[in-house]
């Protein structure tokens, strides 16, 4: 019997011989839906680029408007935290600080960083005895201006008017002598012989003069004391008067001039008298010579 039994064997995996073997109805459909899709004109990713690009877009446009609404309620707050509260003046010897204040025009809660440094340095350094004038910001709220005086050198006499110049001839302000003790300005030289409309618009050629003066004066001044008046109007022949006596200075090496009268006054006991009223001109614009003239 049992050789007419039938001998086992495993189950076979591989499809049974009547399955179906073409596609089903739902898988044509999809496979058609597909092939369509394929076929659109945002084949190959367009689509998503196209979606990035306007999103991308639309956040730039919303943070630009996001940052203007910022900046817009952010101006008030930026203006009260750097508000300008103190404006500090050094330098100052005959100006006082509100002359300069009237020339730096800060309207009242200005922010630093609305300021013009420049145009405020060129609105101080128009005062004319500001000579220099170095603004600066400094952190949070302080506005601090540094000036150096013009001094004084001269007192320019031209007709019946005296204006009071600096060392280097600039105009500083009409002079009127004041009754009681003497003020420094009238211990100053005295320089006439300029031309009033040049002196008051500044000519070079009118401030040249005038600093040849001063230095002139300046020289004399170291060995004879009292007031000292300066005649610039001859370039080729400055005099300079002192005690009663004139000094005529030439145009060239006027410092070589002077040293040689001081070496001949040393030798010279005549010479003595000069500044004292004796000797009426001192002629120094001949070359190695010096030449006196006494009073007669």
């Amino acid at each position: 019997m049992m050789l007419f039994r039938k001998r086992w064997r495993p189950a076979s995996h591989r499809p049974r011989n009547n399955q179906w073997k073409y596609p089903r109805a739902w898988e044509t459909s999809n496979r058609r839906v597909a092939d369509r899709r394929d076929a659109l004109p945002w084949r190959g990713g367009v689509l998503i680029r196209v979606v990035r690009w306007t999103g991308a877009m639309i956040g730039v446009v919303v943070t630009l408007w996001l940052i203007t609404l910022g900046v817009s309620n952010a101006g008030p707050f930026l203006e009260r935290l750097f508000e300008i509260q103190d404006v500090t003046v050094d330098g100052l010897h005959r100006l006082d600080r509100q002359e300069i204040l009237d020339l730096v025009q800060l309207a009242p809660r200005t922010p630093l960083y609305r300021v013009s440094t420049v145009d405020i340095q060129g609105r101080v350094e128009a005062h004319p005895w500001i000579k220099q004038a170095t603004v600066a910001l400094l952190p949070l709220h302080e506005l601090h201006i540094s000036v150096v005086e013009r001094l004084p050198g001269a007192l320019v006499q031209v007709g019946k008017e005296i204006f009071l110049v600096d060392q280097e001839g600039q105009v500083l302000a009409p002079w009127h002598p004041q009754e009681g003790e003497p003020s420094s300005e009238e211990l100053l030289p005295v320089v006439s012989g300029v031309d009033r409309k040049g002196l008051l618009e500044g000519a070079e050629s009118v401030r040249r003069a005038i600093v040849a003066g001063i230095e002139l004066a300046d020289s004399v001044r170291q060995t004879y004391s009292g007031p000292l008046h300066v005649n610039v109007a001859d370039p080729t022949n400055l005099i300079v008067s002192v005690g009663g006596t004139r000094f005529h200075f030439g145009e060239e090496g006027r410092n070589e001039q002077w040293e040689r009268f001081q070496q001949v006054k040393r030798v010279v006991r005549e010479l003595e008298a000069v500044g004292e009223g004796d000797v009426s001109d001192v002629d120094l614009r001949y070359e190695n010579r010096v030449v006196v003239r006494e009073r007669g």
